[in-house]
């Protein structure tokens, strides 16, 4: 057994708020696999070269002095002794990827300033370094985003990307030792520097909270690269980004105190494969605080009760770092979990190798309908503001025609966007269409969709900063209509053999279950203002596990100022596009949750039966080193489920709420927030709303294209949706 880089494994501290799964070593095969992996790594060209390196360094280091600068000027201007102007200081610390020490050539740096207490956001940062950075050279592509969640200045310094968050905090002079992982840091500071200074707080603690940094980095490299190869890498998609991939990478580390990178990706995948979510992923315990800032505790807030997929920071206020994740990329990323651990499996039998594993995936051959959504504008900066604008959006389209057909017609999101070079100012987005699997099909059923394309019509039009030429064309294209530019080379493929029964997997090595047998049928989408009192249909399994009683008031609600347009659709239930988590989702969506989190049972019976008290968090009393490199093959194995079977205990699953309950929540609270001072009421389930002028409609013979003049006006949509 190999030791290289490692202590005695037995002294290893613990971390994390379980013992260890494995304490054992790398073996021989691990050494060479892991060498395998980083020669790999280093070919796909995830390294940067010395010289940008160096580069990088040098415009921090140019950063932090500009800043400096900056905030003597800022402090001369508010009339302060020259004492004081010369004692002032701001500092740049970095987070995100570059920070982690996993970012790759190109990547953008993510920083922060922090500056003295007189030096405020809006006048001071966006507006006098704003200035000052304008008027510098070495500076391009500057675009400010202060109305953001989190308020950003995005530009280009000497070529480096650079995205710049800042954080006021309540010190008069900010000391150039400044740690700012301390939770004093955040006393007296307002909410936008909570979330500035989390990226950073977040980081920081995730190194600290791992036993092997190099090991963590090259595991982390390795899952950041496979998750943008399989499409499941984008936080504004409803996926994962890059916070959430450490986060679990971490918690694997901590599992695996003493693995390499070879297995611990052969975990990452075993682990998450059988994973019952919204169980959380925790690097620590959950900490109070003494500031009064929320944490994440579904028992407390019911707002935490329908995250499906909680990743919680480690660093004070904890909070689900997932909460885009919907129902649908929820679906596709344990159905890639899945097929990582099979070829994982796969290759410890050396039958596949670490090309099968990061294989792209094929997003235009997986499906037979798409969405396809264009948008356009006059020059750069306008198309670059109103892009930032619709994918922020586009999630929300996503959600909510999942809601409005109890989702049996399901979306996923292709997370990059594509440019027709042959149209300036444009570019696109797609979203494969499937019915869901298992789910018997009544010829001629229909869904009423006319709340989905209202409600996405107040999203997208409610921008205010809307400008003449910003259009979206909103388009349902079939696979073999799919533009050629999205495709290397703009050449169309040429068609796979179908692997028969998984026509969503295309490659050799079958990796999910056979899709299930069915008959075809035919399924319409209504979008019609003609008759108020027709209700959407669903079927008879689905409806019994749909509890919200306002999904069936929103079923037959009419919505005025939307005209008649018909969404058919024919899907074959034998090659329907493979559920991936059939067995887990057929005919009853929700009672992997119940039982994954024994939500019969009470929060204090759920606590006494895990040992805790009911207000303490959660702690697994595993035996260290519960498996070591000498066990069995399936003891091993079935101790190992048994562990992370523990591992998901704990007091906080009670509290989770059903599915239906998760979107119902989420889709009402975020069109009453968009809608706020909009013209909108609801009655009853009923929406009224308000419509402005200047919407112009076009509908073909086969789809449709949506025309948004940035205003509201009836609109009709036409989707020939056929398998």
């Amino acid at each position: 057994m190999g030791t290289l880089g490692f202590n005695n494994q037995n002294n290893v501290p613990r971390l994390g708020i379980t013992d260890p799964i494995s304490l054992g070593g790398p073996t021989d095969y691990d050494l060479i696999k892991t060498r395998e992996l980083e020669k790999f790594l280093a070919n796909a060209g995830l390294y940067e070269s010395h010289e940008e390196a160096i580069s990088r360094e040098e415009v921090l280091g140019r950063l932090d002095q500009i800043v400096k600068v900056w905030v003597k000027a800022v402090s001369r201007a508010r009339g302060q002794h020259e004492q004081l102007v010369q004692e002032a200081n701001a500092k740049i610390f970095t987070f995100g990827s570059y920070r982690l020490g996993v970012h790759g050539p190109g990547a953008d740096i993510d920083t922060l300033c922090v500056g003295p207490r007189h030096a405020e956001r809006d006048v001071d940062f966006f507006g006098e370094l704003h200035k000052m950075l304008s008027e510098m050279s070495e500076v391009t592509e500057l675009h400010p985003v202060p109305d953001a969640h989190v308020p950003v200045m995005r530009f280009k310094f000497s070529g480096v990307s650079i995205d710049l968050l800042y954080a006021k905090l309540s010190l008069l002079v900010i000391p150039e030792d400044l740690d700012i992982s301390q939770d004093s840091i955040l006393q007296n500071v307002d909410e936008q520097t909570v979330r500035s200074l989390n990226g950073c707080r977040v980081t920081d603690q995730i190194l600290r909270l791992v036993p092997n940094i190099q090991t963590f980095r090259t595991t982390l490299r390795c899952m950041r690269f496979w998750a943008k190869r399989r499409g499941v890498y984008s936080n504004v998609a409803g996926f994962l980004g890059g916070i959430n991939w450490a986060l679990l990478v971490a918690r694997i580390c901590q599992l695996y105190p003493n693995a390499l990178p070879n297995m611990l990706v052969s975990r990452f995948f075993r682990v998450f494969t059988q994973w019952r979510w919204p169980n959380p992923v925790m690097l620590c315990a959950i900490e109070e605080g003494s500031l009064g800032l929320q944490v994440w505790d579904p028992r407390r807030f019911p707002k935490d009760r329908y995250h499906l997929m909680p990743i919680i920071t480690p660093a004070y206020p904890s909070m689900n770092s997932s909460y885009n994740v919907s129902s649908s990329t929820l679906r596709i990323i344990t159905e890639e979990f899945q097929r990582g651990n099979e070829i994982c499996e796969t290759m410890e039998a050396n039958k596949a190798d670490w090309d099968k594993l990061f294989e792209s995936y094929p997003f235009f051959e997986a499906y037979k309908n798409y969405l396809q959504i264009d948008i356009s504008a006059e020059n750069d900066d306008d198309l670059r503001n109103w892009k930032g604008w619709v994918e922020s959006r586009l999630r929300q389209l996503i959600l909510k025609i999942e809601r409005h057909t109890f989702n049996i017609l399901q979306c996923h999101p292709h997370p990059g966007d594509f440019s027709d070079y042959s149209r300036p100012f444009h570019c696109c987005y797609f979203m494969g269409l499937q019915r869901k699997l298992g789910v018997p099909v009544n010829e001629g059923e229909q869904f009423d969709i006319r709340l989905t394309v209202e409600e996405f019509k107040h999203s997208v039009g409610m921008y205010t900063l809307w400008k003449p030429g910003m259009d979206i064309y909103v388009t349902h294209v079939r696979r073999r209509d799919i533009p050629t530019f999205v495709f290397p080379g703009g050449v169309r493929p040429s068609r796979p053999v179908k692997v028969a029964g998984d026509s969503r997997r295309v490659s050799e090595v079958k990796v999910s279950r056979q899709a299930e047998s069915g008959k075809s049928g035919e399924c319409n989408t209504l979008v019609d203002g003609s008759d108020d009192g027709r209700k959407r249909k669903w079927e008879d399994d689905e409806a019994s596990n749909l509890r919200d009683t306002k999904c069936s008031a929103a079923a037959g609600s009419s919505s005025e100022g939307v005209h008649g347009a018909v969404v058919s659709c024919r899907v074959n239930g034998g090659t329907a596009v493979e559920n991936g988590s059939e067995e887990t989702w057929k005919g009853k969506p929700h009672n992997n949750m119940s039982e994954g989190f024994e939500g019969s049972k009470s929060p204090a019976e759920l606590s006494a039966k895990n040992g805790v008290k009911p207000d303490e968090p959660a702690r697994c009393n595993l035996p260290a080193g519960l498996l070591s490199s000498g066990d069995g093959p399936s003891s091993s194995r079935d101790t190992e489920k048994l562990a992370i079977e523990n591992i998901m205990s704990g007091p906080y699953g009670a509290h989770q709420a059903f599915l239906g309950e998760v979107e119902e929540l989420e889709y009402d609270l975020d069109y009453q927030h968009q809608a706020g001072g909009f013209g909108r009421s609801e009655k009853g389930g009923r929406v009224e709303s308000s419509a402005a002028p200047g919407a112009v409609v076009s509908v073909a013979d086969d789809h449709s294209s949506l025309h948004l003049n940035g205003s509201l006006e009836e609109l009709e949509v036409k989707f020939d949706f056929v398998d």
